[in-house]
């Protein structure tokens, strides 16, 4: 599983910052380090901390797995439009697929997050932390009562919509910091169902 390979490899990067006389500039190699992980290339720019937090900022370049089309598809998009936001963007699904969305993300809290599902305060936090619309979060609260068919909606949902909800979904099988077989399985067949749909 990722978690087992990718998680101790940080902790060991975590303890070497904390011993590190040149924090700064180790955190700036292992920041570009993690995201390498990913395929994503990119170059920490500015580095500084407040509220408990570190704040970054990043040049990223085209990842390794990126095809060029797509690449510069996207940079022509950014030029043509601002950033929509999160809560923006879910308002453009069509219902039947928002409807479709909102029982998968239920199902990835259910066999994630189990505990969430009884735990209104653990559960609002984890809801918050995706930044959804009330509509979205009124839909999974609901979908959360009963078992979602997982592999119908698979096939049921656009491959865009799917691509669009991956980070989401990242979000809520790690945010124990923790990925199960059952989760890592759900991730693994969205990108399987986003890149055959859209051949």
């Amino acid at each position: 599983m990722l978690s087992q390979i990718v998680s101790p490899l940080v902790d060991v990067q975590i303890r070497r910052l904390a011993s590190s006389q040149a924090t700064y500039s180790t955190l700036i190699e292992t920041i570009a380090k993690w995201l390498s992980y990913l395929g994503v290339k990119a170059q920490v720019n500015h580095l500084t901390h407040r509220s408990g937090q570190i704040q970054v900022s990043l040049t990223v370049g085209k990842p390794n797995n990126c095809d060029s089309g797509d690449w510069q598809q996207i940079l022509q998009n950014l030029e043509r439009q601002q950033s929509v936001s999160s809560l923006k963007a879910y308002d453009q699904i069509l219902s039947s697929q928002r409807t479709k969305l909102q029982r998968l993300f239920a199902y990835l809290i259910q066999i994630s997050q189990p505990e969430k599902k009884h735990n209104q305060i653990e559960l609002s936090h984890l809801l918050q932390h995706l930044n959804l619309d009330e509509f979205m979060v009124l839909g999974i609260r609901a979908a959360l009562k009963v078992p979602q068919p997982i592999d119908r909606l698979l096939k049921e949902l656009d491959p865009d919509v799917l691509a669009f909800a991956l980070p989401q979904a990242m979000e809520i099988a790690l945010f124990d910091r923790k990925l199960n077989r059952e989760t890592e399985t759900v991730i693994v067949a969205m990108l399987q169902a986003t890149k055959s749909k859209s051949k």
